[in-house]
């Protein structure tokens, strides 16, 4: 079993102890705990394998407390980010254009951001409904947006 442990430790390094248990648990066996392989693993060397904590999960339980009602959607999701179009909007903006240096770069950054107008943004903003209708509708795939 401690050979199985340490096995699964190495061959992914990040695993939690809870990940190790479940890969080196068989019917044969008794199934060890995830203290008990922390333990095996320290013995051998090996340490941090703790899953560490979202701070975006104490930020949802802080609402949940307060009894806050959230949307739910993939944190990642680009259909209900305006900013990733503003990003698409800098990233035209300063297509071609090359920098010596980071201070330049950001000099560029800064004059292409203050240039975009603010109609833009506002037709952003405006078009949330619609994104947050569309994701809705679609059950969380990809939309046009």
């Amino acid at each position: 079993m401690d050979r199985n442990i340490l096995h699964a430790c190495r061959e992914d390094p990040r695993r939690t102890s809870t990940d190790i248990q479940v890969s080196v648990t068989s019917l044969n066996e008794p199934v060890p705990s995830s203290r008990t392989i922390r333990r095996r693993l320290q013995v051998a060397g090996l340490h941090g394998r703790r899953p560490v904590k979202k701070p975006l999960g104490h930020v949802a339980n802080w609402f949940r407390r307060r009894r806050v009602d959230l949307l739910e959607w993939s944190s990642q999701s680009p259909d209900l980010n305006p900013i990733e179009n503003m990003w698409e909007e800098l990233e035209r903006r300063l297509k071609g254009v090359r920098a010596s240096n980071a201070n330049q770069k950001f000099a560029q950054l800064e004059a292409a951001w203050k240039s975009i107008p603010m109609t833009v943004v506002q037709t952003l903003l405006d078009s949330m409904p619609r994104r947050c209708q569309a994701v809705i509708d679609i059950k969380r795939y990809p939309t046009k947006y």
